[in-house]
């Protein structure tokens, strides 16, 4: 509807509406999301050091028993409900690293817990996580399809 179209009504509610709604202070939203996602991939970088020298994993092996690692803080954390104020705080900042995928399966588990463990923890720990899984194991797949194709016709 266009501006002149509308209702004298409209428009005293379009005013208060602006009157009443919140300033959303984008730039230092976007400074602590940097910052606590910043601090989560160091702390991911130091634990990949640490399963370097001292458990003799290369640069290259390293990397999934860091990640299994951050999530399974990520998990411990909003378990103690730690991880939950540090999302408030930070938004995407704890939402986009990998600690955002055990902090969205453990929620979706203790949201359910009174359920019962099979119906309620076990048929809802992958309501939020579940695409997320099924969408990184389909691409997967496509990828590898893809270059067993053009490896079989000398492509690459």
């Amino acid at each position: 509807m266009a501006k002149s179209q509308k209702t004298p009504e409209q428009k005293q509610y379009e005013q208060l509406e602006q009157k009443y709604e919140l300033k959303r202070p984008v730039l230092a939203n976007c400074f602590k999301a940097f910052l606590v996602g910043g601090i989560i991939c160091v702390i991911g970088q130091a634990i990949s050091y640490f399963y370097i020298y001292f458990f003799d994993f290369t640069e290259q092996t390293a990397g999934n028993p860091t990640v299994a690692t951050m999530v399974f803080l990520s998990m411990i954390l909003t378990g103690f409900g730690i991880y939950d104020r540090l999302g408030q705080f930070a938004g995407a900042g704890s939402a986009v690293p990998v600690t955002g995928f055990g902090n969205a399966v453990i929620s979706a588990a203790i949201e359910h817990r009174t359920e019962g463990y099979v119906l309620g923890v076990g048929g809802n720990i992958f309501k939020l996580a579940g695409s997320v899984i099924v969408f990184g194991v389909f691409s997967a797949f496509v990828l590898v399809l893809i270059k067993t194709l053009l490896m079989k016709w000398g492509i690459i």
